[in-house]
């Protein structure tokens, strides 16, 4: 005799289908710490490193800046208009080369920092440092062959962790429209 109970089929995941839920856990984790960034310091974390990277130099170009983290200039131009109207950092003309503009860190800009709790990449450094090479190793062979897979060889990428919209962030402090990272 049959039970009259009937269990539902429990769907059955496939390999494809655990990456994608790892992949989607991995954007929340990142997308969440961002959120609380946000309100903790009200920056990004692109604009946290971006900070930092200028904290840790005394003066630097946006060239430079974009190259120490893996942006475009126009981008981390942008990004530096903004926390320059927070009065977090001061741009000026080079003396000797007027095409030259160097950006410093402000008191406010350095009482964030002091604020700031750290980014979730340093504890992902922290803990990804502390396996053995070949787990590294296999992590990161496996990562790459997932963004060949994806087809996603030619995105440009920043050794940091941020999501949203690529072009068209906006952070809940900056009232002057869509942002970038």
């Amino acid at each position: 005799m049959k039970d009259s109970i009937e269990t539902a089929a429990v769907p059955v995941r496939t390999p494809s289908d655990n990456v994608m839920i790892a992949l989607r856990k991995i954007i929340q984790a990142i997308d969440m710490n961002s959120k609380k960034l946000v309100k903790r310091v009200g920056l990004t974390g692109p604009q946290l490193v971006i900070l930092h990277e200028i904290s840790g130099t005394g003066e630097i170009t946006a060239g430079e800046i974009a190259q120490a983290v893996s942006l475009s200039q126009a981008t981390v131009t942008g990004i530096l208009e903004r926390m320059e109207k927070r009065g977090l950092l001061t741009r000026r003309r080079n003396e000797h080369d007027k095409r030259r503009v160097m950006v410093k860190i402000t008191a406010t800009g350095k009482q964030i920092l002091e604020n700031a709790p750290p980014l979730m990449q340093e504890a992902f450094v922290e803990t990804f440092s502390s396996l053995p090479d070949w787990e590294q190793n296999m992590i990161v062979s496996a990562l790459q062959r997932l963004v060949s897979i994806m087809d996603a060889k030619t995105i440009s990428a920043a050794p940091f962790l941020s999501t949203g919209p690529i072009n068209n962030q906006t952070s809940p402090t900056d009232t002057n429209g869509p942002t970038s990272p």
